[in-house]
C-alpha cells in the first residue's frame, strides 16, 4: 500500500535492533509509493520557493520530506515547463532552484487555495494502520514495568496493585482523591509502562484537506543522534518517531478541542487532542472544573470509548473515522459518582482513590525531596512539623507538601544568603505563609 509500513517479526536480534517495533514507515522508492499526486507535491515545492526565494534540490526535499531521488525528476519536469530556473550548481547532481514568473504566479494561486507549506502529508488510511499496529492495548504490562515507571515517585503497594490491572485494560480510569496527592504525577508516569516510542505522521491528508498532527507541545521527537543508534534503515521522512505521548489538558478544555479545527484563512486544519494522544495517554486533569459541563464531555466520548474509534468532520463536511486508541485518565478531586452517570462509569471500569500518605510515607517524601535539593535530611524536623503544624490543627498530610515546603525554604535561604537546612525554625517560618494561602482557597 502507499506509504507502506512493515510489520517486524522473526529473530530476537532483529527485534532488538528495531527496538521491538511492530511498525516502521519505510522510505518510499517512488512518488506512487507516497500515495500523493504529482500536482500536490509540485504545489508544495512551488509554495516553499515562493517563501524562501531559492533553494537547492536537497534543501527542498528536506523541507517537504520527500526523498531527493524521488523529487529530482519532478524538479526537472517543472524546469522543462518553465516553472523553475537554475540559479547555480549546488552539490553533485543538484542545482539551486528559483521560480520563474509563471512559477511564481502558480505558487501564489496554490497558496491562496491552501497556505500549507511543510512536510508532505500522509494518507489517512496509512495513519489508521499505524495506530492500530502501535496501540498500547497490544502490550501486556507486568509488575516490573509498572514499578520501573513509578520508581522516582512514592506509590503505596495497594495503589500499585490497583493500577496494574487498570493500565493493562487500556479501558481508562478515574484517579480521584484530595488535591496534592500526586494524581497528575501518577497519570503522567503511566505512559512509561508501554513501549517507549511510536511513529506518527507530521501531517495527514484526506479529501484534499491538510490536517496537522505532530505537535511539539505534546510530542517529543527522538533526537537524530538517538534515533541513529536505534535504527539504521531509512524511514519515510514524512513520519516522525516520538516518545509515547501523554497529552494533559485541564480547566482550559472546551468542546472545540475535541474536533478538527479548521483555519478558513490558511485552509489548514489541526487534529483534535484525542488524535494527538493516540498511542499514549490522554489525561483530563482536574476533571469537573472545565468550562464545559462534565456530562457534555462524557456524552461526546461514550461511543468512542465503547468502539475504540471516533468520528470527526472535515472542513468539506466529510465525516471520517479515526482510531480512538489511548488510555484516558480522568483525574479529579471529586467522587466519580458526582460527575458521571452509570452508563459512562461502566465504560470507565476502574476508579482508584489516591489517599493521603501515612506518616512513614510522609517522612520518605521529605527524605527524597531533601536529596533532590541538596539539603541534609533531619527526621526530627519532620516529626516536629507533624506534631506542631498538622495534628493540632487536624491538617491532612499531602504528598505535595514536602516538595512545596522545601521549595519555600530554599527561596528563603537564598534570599538571606543562608545555607539550606531542614530545621524547626525554618519550617515554622514557611508553614505560616504556605498553609495560610492553602486554607484560604
Amino acid at each position: 500500500m502507499p506509504g507502506a509500513a512493515i510489520e517486524i517479526g522473526g529473530s530476537e536480534a532483529l527485534e532488538t535492533l528495531l527496538g521491538g517495533e511492530v511498525f516502521f514507515p519505510r522510505e518510499p522508492q517512488s512518488l506512487e509509493e507516497t500515495g500523493l499526486s504529482t500536482v500536490l507535491v509540485e504545489s508544495l515545492v512551488l509554495k516553499y520557493l515562493l517563501q524562501v526565494g531559492s533553494a537547492s534540490g536537497r534543501e527542498i526535499a528536506g523541507r517537504i520530506c520527500v526523498p531527493f531521488r524521488i523529487l529530482e525528476d519532478l524538479l526537472l519536469a517543472l524546469r522543462s515547463r518553465q516553472m523553475l530556473v537554475h540559479k547555480g550548481h549546488s552539490q553533485v547532481s543538484d542545482y539551486v532552484y528559483a521560480l520563474t514568473d509563471a512559477g511564481a504566479e502558480r505558487a501564489r494561486l496554490a497558496a491562496k487555495a491552501c497556505a500549507y507549506v511543510g512536510p508532505a502529508p500522509v494518507a489517512l488510511d496509512d495513519y489508521v494502520t499505524s495506530v492500530e499496529a502501535q496501540s498500547i492495548r497490544g502490550e501486556a504490562i507486568r509488575r516490573r514495568q509498572l514499578e520501573e515507571a513509578f520508581e522516582d515517585v512514592s506509590v503505596d503497594p495497594e495503589t500499585l496493585e490497583l493500577l496494574g490491572p487498570a493500565v493493562n485494560s487500556g479501558a481508562g480510569l478515574f484517579l480521584y482523591g484530595a488535591p496534592g496527592n500526586g494524581k497528575t504525577t501518577l497519570a503522567k508516569r503511566i505512559t512509561r509502562c508501554f513501549g517507549q516510542h511510536i511513529w506518527i505522521p507530521r501531517t495527514l491528508i484526506e479529501d484534499g484537506q491538510f490536517v496537522k498532527l505532530y505537535d511539539p507541545a505534546f510530542h517529543e521527537a527522538i533526537r537524530p543522534a538517538e534515533q541513529a543508534l536505534i535504527k539504521s534503515s531509512a524511514h519515510d521522512p514524512r513520519w516522525v518517531r516520538i516518545r509515547r505521548p501523554t497529552v494533559v489538558v485541564g480547566g482550559e478544555l472546551v468542546m472545540d478541542n475535541l474536533e478538527i479545527r479548521h483555519d478558513p484563512v490558511t485552509n489548514v486544519s489541526e487534529a483534535p487532542l484525542q488524535m494527538k494522544s493516540n498511542g499514549g495517554c490522554l489525561l483530563i486533569d482536574d476533571f469537573g472544573r472545565q468550562r464545559i459541563e462534565p456530562s457534555e464531555l462524557l456524552n461526546r466520548w461514550i461511543v468512542p470509548l465503547e468502539c475504540r474509534h471516533d468520528f470527526l468532520t472535515l472542513s468539506t463536511g466529510k465525516k471520517i473515522q479515526v482510531p480512538f486508541e489511548q488510555l484516558i485518565i480522568f483525574s479529579t478531586n471529586l467522587e466519580p459518582n458526582e460527575l458521571a452517570d452509570e452508563a459512562f462509569l461502566r465504560r470507565i471500569p476502574y476508579k482508584i482513590e489516591i489517599g493521603d500518605p501515612s506518616v512513614e510515607e510522609f517522612r520518605k517524601l521529605f527524605q527524597a525531596s531533601c536529596s533532590s535539593v541538596g539539603c541534609p535530611y533531619q527526621p526530627q524536623a519532620v516529626d516536629y512539623l507533624v506534631q506542631t503544624h498538622y495534628r493540632p490543627h487536624g491538617r491532612p498530610l499531602r504528598r505535595c507538601h514536602a516538595r512545596d515546603l522545601l521549595a519555600q525554604m530554599a527561596n528563603y535561604c537564598m534570599f538571606n544568603g543562608a545555607s539550606m537546612q531542614l530545621s524547626p525554625q525554618l519550617l515554622d517560618r514557611v508553614v505560616k505563609s504556605y498553609f495560610t494561602a492553602v486554607t484560604a482557597n
